[in-house]
């Protein structure tokens, strides 16, 4: 019993210091400063897209985005809708991407076509690139650039015994502002 109100005591003892020793303010205006290369993608946007779907036939859509920050510019959200020619919704994504000033790393937490993951993503100079796995010893490896008011992106599946395999591209036009996800809040009363 002593020992085990000892070995409480003492993981409170630690709880609390590291506690007191994080400082929160510090660390989101590291992240709000890190998400900035990304800023560029904030808006609506709208344009045709198409998908190579796993028996080889070319889906075509009509891909929209909606993306904006959150949580003070510390995470961006993006919400994924493409639609079919007849208008219904054939497919519908969300992702979250973050940075942890602890690793120095992005992340993205991507929620598609019933399977979701956390995934490395990387701002480049005009854009990003993130990889989810693609199956055994293949990546999808994911690459966009937003330059003129159009985001583009293209998936290739990456396999080791064969050539890339392009299976998604998008060309979107920038066709306004969102105050999504932060419009609307809830009020207090």
């Amino acid at each position: 019993m002593r020992r085990a109100l000892a070995a409480s005591l003492a993981f409170a003892s630690c709880s609390a210091l590291a506690q007191a020793q994080h400082d929160p303010a510090a660390t989101i205006a590291a992240q709000v400063e890190a998400m900035k290369p990304f800023a560029p993608m904030d808006g609506v946007w709208r344009g045709p897209a198409w998908t190579l779907r796993p028996g080889g036939e070319k889906r075509s859509l009509t891909q929209t985005e909606r993306i904006g920050p959150f949580l003070g510019g510390s995470v961006k959200v993006i919400e994924g809708r493409g639609y079919l020619p007849d208008g219904t919704v054939g497919f519908n994504a969300l992702g979250i991407i973050s940075y942890n000033p602890a690793t120095r790393s992005y992340s993205i937490r991507s929620y598609a076509l019933g399977h979701a993951g956390d995934f490395p993503i990387q701002p480049t100079p005009d854009g990003y690139t993130w990889e989810l796995p693609g199956g055994p010893g293949a990546v999808v490896r994911y690459t966009a650039t937003i330059k003129d008011g159009t985001l583009k992106e293209w998936g290739d599946r990456i396999a080791a015994d064969r050539p890339p395999l392009r299976i998604f591209e998008m060309e979107l036009k920038r066709i306004g502002d969102t105050s999504w996800p932060l419009g609307d809040p809830v009020a207090a009363k």
